[in-house]
């Protein structure tokens, strides 16, 4: 084992991303000094992100004033700062997207949460965002609802780079993957190229043990003779939920339909393990790490998950078949206590996922229509 368990993650195929972007971290240097130390292959934000940076720190409040100064509003002032983000981003992570022929080094933006279930208007906006950040490792984030599939597949045909978020379901995950497969094939049917366009599908993790684990305490408190059952399964949900979606990966990405893109230069839609800090203490700091390794996955953490792991991580391949055979029981001992994991991950998750962007968006708004509104 080296000295940088970080390290490690990539000999198991594991691509270790950062799950928080704001201009300190890319001025600082802060952000190279990750992708050169520790082998951070690229970077995801989301609104909470966006909302946690421009709201807690000094660093943009120069900016919102001028622009408030030249008579733009709140949103276009948001806009105008992450696409400023995303973009210094992307410029720190270019010479390893050119270096790796754009294997990695990617930067991702999310689409406004507010247009979650409107296709349309999210086609156009994903349109805009590609035109304005103006940059070949861009990733827009399109949201995993009943609305995004076809906002995913129309963009990938038309050679964006797309990073699937809010997927906490494996059926969601099959119909995503079969939405990439469609965008490709379109795109070809078309005459036009499909090497070199990338796809990620973001599995949140740490959400399904949240909600599950209130599940168990609800039964639990109806009917303690099942404690046994309850402790077996607790803090076994998210990752058993995990392991099945990369089992349904193999199993996509092994058949005709995705060989017959292959001999044509795609790229595998890799899965991407979203949401890996963990919120229940009792469980590991690096839970969601150690227990997801295999071939063809991104990591993507928050920075004191990066620390933790970087400090007593152990990297050894967890994705096998025996483990996806495991989650499999896992999954049978939960339906047979009474828990629809189909209501925690296709229902209530993907709601109160895209609800708690747009929260966040609009607390962001607010923001800065308070510091812009001081300017004046």
């Amino acid at each position: 084992m080296s000295k940088n368990p970080l390290r490690d993650l990539s000999n198991e195929g594991v691509s270790v991303w950062l799950d928080y972007l704001d201009r300190k971290l890319v001025r600082t240097g802060r952000l190279a000094r990750l992708i050169e130390e520790d082998g951070i292959r690229g970077e995801t934000s989301n609104p909470t992100i966006f909302q946690q940076g421009i709201s807690t720190g000094s660093e943009y409040e120069d900016d919102i004033r001028g622009l408030a100064a030249r008579g733009r509003g709140a949103e276009e002032i948001c806009w105008e700062i992450m696409i400023g983000d995303v973009q210094a981003a992307c410029n720190v992570f270019r010479p390893l997207y050119d270096r790796t022929n754009g294997e990695h080094g990617y930067v991702s933006l999310e689409l406004n949460p507010t247009l979650a279930h409107n296709t349309e208007e999210s086609i156009a906006e994903g349109r805009r965002l590609w035109e304005r950040v103006g940059r070949p490792n861009l990733m827009l984030k399109v949201p995993g609802t009943v609305e995004g599939l076809p906002v995913v597949e129309t963009l990938l045909s038309e050679g964006l780079n797309i990073n699937v978020t809010l997927l906490f379901s494996v059926r969601r995950y099959e119909e995503v993957i079969d939405r990439f497969f469609a965008g490709l094939e379109k795109r070809l049917a078309e005459q036009k190229p499909i090497r070199g366009i990338a796809s990620v599908a973001s599995f949140f993790v740490s959400r399904v043990d949240t909600e599950a684990d209130k599940r168990l305490d609800a039964i639990l408190a109806a009917r303690p003779e099942k404690s046994g059952a309850i402790a077996a399964l607790r803090g076994r949900i998210a990752v058993a939920n995990s392991r099945l979606a990369y089992g349904a990966f193999l199993t996509k990405f092994d058949g005709e339909r995705w060989k017959r893109l292959a001999k044509q230069g795609a790229r595998p839609q890799n899965p991407l393990w979203a949401s890996t800090s963990t919120k229940n203490k009792a469980y590991s700091d690096v839970l969601y790490v150690e227990e997801l390794i295999g071939p063809h996955c991104v990591n993507t953490m928050p920075e004191e998950t990066i620390d933790a792991f970087r400090d007593h991580g152990a990297s050894r391949r967890t994705l096998t078949d025996e483990t996806i055979a495991e989650a499999r029981e896992v999954f049978a001992s939960l339906s047979e206590i009474g828990v629809d994991i189909e209501e925690i991950t296709l229902g209530h998750l993907v709601k109160d996922g895209v609800r708690k962007f747009e929260v966040s968006y609009e607390d962001l708004l607010r923001t800065i229509a308070e510091a812009a509104a001081g300017s004046k």
